[in-house]
């Protein structure tokens, strides 16, 4: 399964760790993704997803109906 967030398509990120010296390696920078059991009243069950920490406050505030419905998410298939 791909590191990615369900709801907001949040994913890792290419950087360059620079050390003290200035030099540069690469490094990967990954969303902070958290597995989420959240209850969907319109569907009256629970559904699992992998969100960020930052799509979990925005499901707190709209709701996951909506949130779903912003992106083309299908709940009915989670």
């Amino acid at each position: 399964m791909a590191r990615h967030c369900d709801l907001t398509g949040k994913q890792a990120n290419n950087a360059f760790a620079v050390s003290h010296s200035h030099r540069r390696t690469k490094k990967l920078q990954n969303a902070n993704l958290q597995w989420k059991r959240v209850w969907w009243s319109e569907g009256n069950r629970w559904v699992r997803l992998r969100l960020s920490t930052k799509a979990i406050k925005t499901l707190e505030k709209k709701g996951i109906q909506a949130m779903a419905q912003e992106i083309g998410l299908n709940l009915h298939k989670r």
